[in-house]
C-alpha cells in the first residue's frame, strides 16, 4: 500500500506542481513589479528629414520593465535592490482600468516627444510654428472640486477671463489660492464654450502633497495644440510610455538638426523629463536605468541633478553605479544647454 501511494505521488507530482505554479502566476497582487529594462538606440526610432548620417556613437533611451505583480514576482523582488515593488495606489488612480492607465502613459509620452522636439528645434534655430486649442483635462482627482464640474476631454480656454495656451500657464494661474477660494474657467466641451466655477481644496493624503497646498483637482493637464516643424521629424516608440525620455529625445533630434556628431563616437545613455524652457526634471527608477545602460555598454549616463538636491536622480544614479561597479560615468544635468556643453567638451 505504501508503495502504491508513493507511485501515485510520483505520477501526479509534476501536474500538481504545474497547477500550483500557474495558480501563483495568475494570482494578482495590489502591487506593480519593475526591473531594469533596455537601452534603446534613438537613431533607430527618430529621423529628421534631410539629416546627414554620422558614423559612430549613439544616444540611448533607457527603460524600465514593469508589470502587475504576482506571488512569484513578489518573492523574486526580495533578492535584488533593482527589482522593486510599487503599491498599486502609487501608480494607478482609483477605479482606473488597465486601458486608461496605458492611455495616460502614452499621452504623457506623446506630450514629452512634442516638448523635446520644440526644445531641440529652438536650440538649433530651426522653424517651429504653433496653433493652440486650449489645455486638455486628462485626469480628475477623486474628492476634489474639479471632478464635480469638469470632464475628461474638456479644453480649458480661460481662467477668470484671461486666456491660457499651455499647461504650464494653467498651473501658474492656479497657484497662490487658498482653501475656499473659487475661480471661473471658460471651457470647450463637445464644441461648445461654457463657464464653470470651481473651488480649491487640499490634495488627498495619498498624493503626499504639502499640507498647506491646495488645488482644484486636475492632474497631468496637456497642452492641446498643433505644432509644425521644418524640417519634419518622425518618432516611432511603439508602446513606450511616460515622459522620462524627454531629455534624450531632444538631444537626438538636436544632433540630427546640426552639423557634426554630438556623441563623438561614445554611447550616451540617460534619462530625465524636459520642459519647454530647457529644464531637465526628475524621473522614477534612475538606479534601474543605470543598470540597463551599463548592460548596453554605455560610456556616459546623463541624470537630472535637480539643482543639487540630496535625493536627486543624479545622486541615486551615482550610488547605483558604485554598487554595480560600472566604469560608466554619471553626468549631472540641470538644463538642456548643460547637456550640450558637456557633449561638446568630449
Amino acid at each position: 500500500m505504501k508503495q502504491t501511494k508513493q507511485s501515485n505521488w510520483i505520477k501526479w507530482r509534476w501536474p500538481i506542481l504545474i497547477i500550483l505554479l500557474l495558480g501563483l502566476y495568475f494570482t494578482p497582487l495590489p502591487y506593480y513589479y519593475s526591473q531594469p529594462g533596455d537601452a534603446l538606440v534613438l537613431d533607430n526610432v527618430i529621423s529628421v528629414d534631410g539629416a546627414s548620417e554620422e558614423a559612430g556613437g549613439s544616444f540611448m533611451l533607457t527603460t524600465i520593465r514593469m508589470g502587475k505583480a504576482n506571488p512569484i514576482f513578489y518573492a523574486w523582488a526580495q533578492f535584488s535592490p533593482y527589482r522593486i515593488l510599487h503599491p498599486e495606489s502609487q501608480l494607478r488612480f482609483e477605479d482606473e482600468t488597465d486601458e486608461e492607465y496605458q492611455h495616460r502613459q502614452l499621452m504623457m509620452m506623446t506630450d514629452s516627444q512634442e516638448v523635446a522636439k520644440i526644445v531641440a528645434y529652438e536650440q538649433a534655430n530651426k522653424e517651429v510654428s504653433y496653433e493652440y486649442f486650449g489645455v486638455l483635462v486628462t485626469v480628475l482627482i477623486e474628492g476634489m472640486p474639479a471632478i464635480e464640474v469638469l470632464e475628461q476631454g474638456d479644453r480649458i480656454q480661460q481662467v477668470n477671463g484671461e486666456s491660457i495656451r499651455t499647461a504650464d500657464e494653467l498651473i501658474e494661474r492656479l497657484t497662490g489660492y487658498e482653501k475656499g477660494d473659487n475661480v471661473t474657467l471658460t471651457i470647450e466641451r463637445e464644441g461648445e464654450l461654457m463657464e464653470v466655477t470651481v473651488g480649491f481644496s487640499p490634495f488627498p493624503e495619498e498624493m503626499n502633497a504639502p499640507s498647506d497646498r491646495v488645488g482644484i483637482g486636475i492632474q497631468a493637464p496637456v497642452t492641446d495644440r498643433e505644432v509644425t516643424f521644418n524640417p519634419e521629424v518622425h518618432i516611432d516608440t511603439s508602446q513606450i510610455g511616460g515622459p522620462s525620455a524627454g531629455l534624450m529625445f531632444s538631444l537626438e533630434i538636436y544632433d540630427q538638426l546640426t552639423e557634426g556628431n554630438l556623441t563623438k563616437g561614445y554611447l550616451v545613455a540617460g534619462t530625465g523629463t524636459i520642459r519647454e524652457d530647457g529644464t531637465v526634471g526628475r524621473i522614477g527608477g534612475a538606479a534601474q536605468k543605470v543598470v540597463a545602460a551599463n548592460r548596453a555598454g554605455a560610456d556616459y549616463f546623463l541624470a537630472p541633478f535637480e539643482d543639487g538636491a540630496d535625493d536627486s536622480n543624479y545622486n541615486e544614479a551615482v550610488l547605483a553605479a558604485e554598487d554595480i561597479g560600472t566604469d560608466m560615468e554619471i553626468i549631472p544635468i540641470n538644463r538642456f544647454e548643460e547637456a550640450i556643453e558637456f557633449l561638446e567638451s568630449l
